[in-house]
């Protein structure tokens, strides 16, 4: 249904002009999956997760200038250029300590790179850190390039700028010779392990052949990052590297933790790991994570810190992007409408009990 309106044929069905379908969507799938309009609005949500426990991812609005991987070339797209820029600096004003800011570079023009220099600072100023997307093949050796220089500028001690790792490639594991960098120019290297983003427009041949094989590539760089033994690399001159995990799979996360549970008992040098779900989803994943972080047996260096991504930006912006998040997330939507079930039956449940109860109390 939400490909539909995404690129609605007749006015009637643009969200942002049909009171009706405005107030439907913003009160189900926009008020569940988004943080907010405005600057406003995600403060308060910002807010509200944290008084949950969580730890705030906030993205870049989510309006993009692209289609289908094409930059905008033409004079037209100059002034939304501006706004995409003006719109990371906007985002970067709401970071607090600890909190990430998400960032997407495709589409964003040169003037972006200035922008870059004034974020880091910002989020040094505010001890937060910056994400930097993962993005198709064509253009990703570029943006390691540049993840590369910003680590190396700003990640002296511990990182404040992620590059984004997608298990997904069969290249990645040659791309994690990043680490060699850090060691050589003795910065802290900041990894976002990800499963992957593009798997309906990148080149199949990318690409590993089945889930099992993602799933084993990203808990081998996982196991290697937290046991400081990857590739060539051993424990003697290991670069220091802080790990954020951004996982909807619930084994993937607790196997993390029992690796840090175990290394903090033994004594042994542990990395920074936390951990991420997209805002409305993986709910279960979270929660557990925060169980653990709050049971007072945990040990303390190894407990986790969990993340929500908030995206923000208009309904009608959010509805492209939410359809874009179920095609890319389609275990994970599955495994969301399985918890709302499991919710709605629990529910039941209790107010038939309730119900029982009270007919009983009458008697």
């Amino acid at each position: 249904m939400l490909s539909f309106f995404t690129k609605p044929h007749l006015p009637v069905f643009i969200v942002d002009k049909n009171f009706i379908l405005n107030a439907l969507f913003k009160s189900t799938i926009y008020r569940h999956f988004c943080a907010g309009e405005d600057v406003r609005e995600v403060k308060n949500t910002i807010i509200n997760i944290k008084d949950m426990g969580f730890k705030g991812e906030v993205g870049v609005g989510v309006k993009e200038l692209k289609e289908e991987g094409i930059l905008p070339q033409e004079p037209t797209f100059h002034e939304g250029i501006e706004a995409r820029r003006q719109g990371v600096l906007e985002t970067a004003s709401m970071l607090e300590t600890g909190d990430f800011l998400a960032l997407k570079f495709t589409g964003a023009g040169v003037g972006m790179k200035d922008a870059l220099d004034t974020v880091c600072e910002k989020a040094m100023e505010r001890k937060a850190g910056i994400l930097i997307n993962a993005e198709q093949q064509f253009v990703q050796p570029s943006i390691n390039d540049i993840a590369l220089s910003l680590m190396c500028r700003y990640n002296r001690g511990q990182a404040i700028v992620y590059n984004t790792y997608q298990a997904y490639l069969k290249s990645t594991p040659s791309t994690l010779g990043h680490l060699h960098c850090a060691k050589d120019e003795g910065f802290t290297i900041g990894v976002k392990l990800v499963r992957g983003f593009y798997m309906d427009s990148e080149s199949r041949g990318l690409i590993h052949n089945t889930t099992q094989q993602t799933d084993d590539a990203y808990n081998n760089i996982k196991e290697g990052l937290l046991q400081r033994q990857y590739q060539d690399l051993r424990p003697d001159g290991f670069p220091k590297v802080d790990l954020f995990l951004a996982t909807h799979n619930k084994q993937s996360a607790l196997h993390a933790y029992q690796v840090q549970q175990q290394r903090a008992e033994a004594g042994l040098p542990l990395a920074k790991v936390q951990y991420g779900q997209l805002l409305g989803m993986a709910d279960k994943v979270s929660c557990t994570l925060l169980q653990i972080a709050a049971d007072p047996r945990a040990n303390v260096p190894a407990s986790p810190q969990v993340y929500k991504r908030l995206s923000w930006n208009t309904l009608g912006d959010c509805i492209s992007y939410l359809f874009r998040r179920a095609v890319e997330n389609r275990d994970a939507v599955m495994r969301t409408k399985i918890e709302y079930y499991a919710l709605r039956k629990d529910v039941w449940r209790r107010t038939k009990k309730a119900i029982r109860l009270g007919v009983a109390g009458k008697y």
